[in-house]
C-alpha cells in the first residue's frame, strides 16, 4: 500500500508546572522574589541580579528545549511501510493508549500519523510493533509496553547508586515497589536534591547521557556571598577546573539577601560535581543545589522521595530531544 511523505513538526509538551524553590534555612533565602515584594524582617526581599545567557551553549539549550522540525517535502517517492502480516495500525495505536480503534482511525485518516518518517492516511495498512517508529503529531509514541521511564525527586543524603556498601540510603530504596530492573540516566550527590530519571529503556538512557544530545539540565542554586554580574559572565565564558573548562550556559539570580544569593542555572556537562566546583572556583561555596529540569522534563511539584511515571507526551518529549 502507497503511503504519503510529508513534512510537519515535533512539538514539545510541558505540564506548566513550576520548579520547587528550596525553603529557607539556616540563613539561606528560600523564597523567589521575581516580581513580588517578599518582606525579610519587615524589610525588603534583596538585591535582584540579572540574566546572563551563554553564546554557543544558550543556543544548544534551546535547540534541545525547542519543537522539532521535520524536514521539508522531498521529491523521493513515498516508500511503503506495509508489513502484510503486521498488525492494523489503528490497533497498535490503541493498545499505545491513543484511544479506541474508531480514535485512532481518524488520527490516521487526518494525517497526523508517521510511521518509519512517512504519513500514513488509508486504514488498511498493517505494521510490526517491534519495529515500526510512529509518531503522532510530532511526537515518538512508545510501543513497548514493558518499557517504563519515571521521574524521582532525590532527597539530601540518598546517594545515585543502586547497592552501596556503606549502607547509606540509596535510589534503590526509594523504587522497590517498581517490579521493572530500573537504572539511573545521571547522577547527584549525597549533598543534592532533585529530580533524576529512572529507565529500563537502555537505548533512551544511553542518548539522555550521551553528550552529542547535549541535554541541558536546570538547577536551583543556593551560593555564599553576593553574585556580581562579572561572576555571570565568568560562568558562561567558562571557568578552569582541574579537569577542563567548564560553562553554563545561562545563569539568572533570583534573589540575594543576608550574605547569600539564589541562582537558576542551566548547563549541559555532565562531569561530577560540576556545578559545585564551578561555584566553589569563582569564590561562591554552593550551600544548596536542587536540579529542577532535564531536556523537556520539569521536578514540578514532585515531592521528595516520591516518583511518577512519565505520560505519553512528556516521554514523547524526550525522546525527541535525544532524536528517537
Amino acid at each position: 500500500m502507497s503511503n504519503e511523505r510529508r513534512g510537519g513538526s515535533r512539538r514539545e509538551s510541558g505540564d506548566g508546572q513550576q520548579p520547587r524553590r528550596p525553603a529557607r534555612s539556616g540563613g539561606q533565602s528560600g523564597n523567589r522574589s521575581g516580581g513580588q515584594g517578599g518582606k525579610q524582617g519587615g524589610k525588603q526581599a534583596g538585591r535582584q541580579g540579572g540574566n546572563f545567557r551563554g553564546g554557543s551553549s544558550a543556543k544548544s539549550r534551546a535547540q534541545a528545549n525547542a519543537p522539532r522540525r521535520r524536514p521539508a517535502q522531498s521529491s523521493e517517492p513515498a516508500r511503503d511501510v506495509h508489513v502484510e502480516d503486521g498488525v492494523r495500525l489503528q490497533k497498535v495505536l490503541a493498545q499505545a493508549g491513543l484511544g479506541s480503534r474508531r480514535a485512532s482511525e481518524e488520527l490516521i485518516a487526518n494525517g497526523r500519523v508517521e510511521v518509519d518518517g512517512q504519513l500514513v492516511t488509508e486504514l488498511g495498512v498493517r505494521v510490526d510493533p517491534a519495529t515500526a517508529v510512529i509518531h503522532v503529531d510530532g511526537l515518538r509514541i512508545q510501543l513497548d509496553q514493558a518499557k517504563v521511564t519515571i521521574a524521582l525527586n532525590k532527597p539530601l543524603g540518598v546517594v545515585s547508586t543502586m547497592d552501596d556498601p556503606k549502607g547509606r540510603p540509596t535510589v534503590a530504596d526509594l523504587i522497590r515497589n517498581r517490579e521493572e530492573r530500573l537504572f539511573h540516566v545521571g547522577r547527584l550527590d549525597a549533598d543534592s536534591e532533585g529530580l533524576l530519571l529512572l529507565t529500563n529503556d537502555g537505548e533512551l538512557a544511553n542518548r539522555l547521557s550521551h553528550p552529542k544530545y547535549q541535554i541541558a539540565k536546570t538547577y536551583l542554586v543556593t551560593v555564599e556571598g553576593e553574585v556580581y554580574p562579572r561572576i555571570g559572565r565568568e560562568l558562561l565564558k567558562g571557568v578552569e577546573l582541574d579537569d577542563g573548562v567548564a560553562k553554563m550556559d545561562a545563569v539568572h539570580v533570583l534573589q540575594q539577601i543576608d550574605g547569600f544569593a539564589m541562582l537558576e542555572v542551566v548547563l549541559h556537562e555532565g562531569r561530577n560535581r560540576i556545578v559545585r566546583r564551578m561555584f566553589e572556583a569563582v569564590g561562591h561555596p554552593v550551600t544548596r543545589l536542587v536540579r529542577t529540569r532535564i531536556g523537556p522534563i520539569p521536578l514540578g511539584d514532585l515531592k521528595a522521595g516520591r516518583t511518577r511515571v512519565l505520560g505519553r507526551t512528556e516521554l514523547g518529549t524526550l525522546m525527541n530531544a535525544v532524536d528517537l
